[in-house]
């Protein structure tokens, strides 16, 4: 876990306004940490002697900043917010890959950001009965062929509310990143679905409370929702949207990208429709199809044979890191990220193994990423 004085600076950082994230971000990993850049803010060209005249105005004048900083930390701690430092082991790694990462986010939930498949589903907020029954016939397909797979979108009206109550109704995890603080919640009528999520997934956000909803902050927190997944999915959208903003950005990212047609001429249809003709999208219409292009059947193969009912073995043979992982969770359960720390395997390692120790019988995933060994 990050140090509070890490916190601080690294919320404080991520304050400069005018700075790019890319900008923020080098400045960042230039000099390891948040606390680097704050301890030079008075002289940090004799660390970075290409800084800029207003960057150097910036950090000398930092210490609004930081007191503002220190007031955020206190709220979210007394509120159940954890904020999630760029090195910190929580955050979400596959965001970290993308060039204009946020420094820090803000996080309210139980689900592991860090989990084996992340899938994003975005839309129009306008979207059709169509778009509601696609919506949660891929979601209800995707629970018998790959349940443990976290699903993310914007709680927007449309189709992201659609994909994060379908996400609830079919107990899966699902993750809404909001544009603006974690001290409201836009729009209010979503109110309901986002408390539940917590219970279920989480609210995740770039944005300091007390930052409203302003129109800027939906286009800046869909590179979030872009960047933290393996796969992003729109339903329906119009020839121009922010979904479309979303699926370019994915695919900047080296993400997979997928769109479900519609029929022609339909104004809700015409951007997916689009993104197909152009290539920019590859043309799904279940849940089998994303499974079967992402390369995921092996493990939907498991799940199959796992709901037939394996007979555990009663004397499974481990491999040396399988072992090494059984050893670690003899003393008692962790989360992912621990055991990345406690082993040193990556968290894409680890996912394939644990996922393998699970159709084992061995080991056990339990709420928030937590695994536990099972009497072998």
């Amino acid at each position: 876990m990050t140090n509070q004085q890490e916190i601080i600076n690294t919320i404080a950082l991520s304050r400069i306004s005018y700075y790019s994230f890319e900008g923020l971000l080098n400045l960042y990993r230039t000099l390891g940490s948040a606390t680097n850049v704050v301890e030079h803010r008075h002289h940090i060209r004799d660390v970075l002697p290409d800084a800029s005249d207003r960057l150097v105005a910036a950090l000398e004048n930092m210490d609004d900043m930081i007191s503002r900083a220190e007031t955020e930390l206190e709220f979210d701690m007394n509120h159940g917010i954890v904020p999630l430092c760029f090195n910190d082991r929580n955050y979400p790694k596959r965001l970290a890959e993308c060039a204009d990462a946020p420094l820090v986010l803000y996080y309210k939930g139980n689900a592991d950001l860090n989990q084996r498949r992340i899938i994003s589903i975005v839309g129009t907020r306008r979207c059709t009965q169509y778009g509601r029954d696609m919506t949660a016939r891929l979601i209800k397909r995707m629970r018998e062929l790959l349940p443990k797979t976290l699903i993310v979108s914007g709680l927007a009206y449309g189709i992201d509310i659609e994909a994060h109550r379908n996400a609830l109704a079919c107990d899966f995890e699902t993750v809404g990143v909001l544009a603006h603080g974690l001290d409201t919640i836009y729009p209010n009528a979503h109110r309901d679905t986002a408390i539940k999520m917590i219970e279920n997934g989480g609210l995740l956000s770039e944005f300091i409370t007390m930052t409203n909803a302003d129109k800027r902050n939906f286009v800046q927190r869909n590179r979030i929702v872009a960047g933290m997944c393996d796969a992003c999915v729109i339903v329906e959208s119009a020839a121009k949207g922010g979904g479309l903003i979303t699926t370019t950005m994915a695919r900047d990212y080296n993400r997979d990208v997928f769109a479900v047609p519609g029929a022609v001429g339909q104004q809700y249809s015409e951007g997916c429709n689009l993104l197909i003709k152009d290539n920019v999208a590859s043309l799904i219409t279940s849940a089998d199809d994303l499974v079967d292009a992402m390369g995921w059947n092996e493990d939907m193969e498991m799940v199959r044979k796992a709901g037939k009912g394996i007979e555990r073995e009663l004397f499974p043979e481990l491999t040396q890191e399988e072992q090494i992982i059984v050893d670690r969770l003899a003393m008692h359960d962790l989360q992912i990220n621990m055991l990345a720390s406690q082993t040193g395997l990556t968290i894409q390692k680890l996912s394939a193994l644990l996922f393998g120790l699970e159709m084992k019988g061995v080991v056990k995933a339990l709420a928030g990423g937590t695994y536990h060994l099972l009497k072998i």
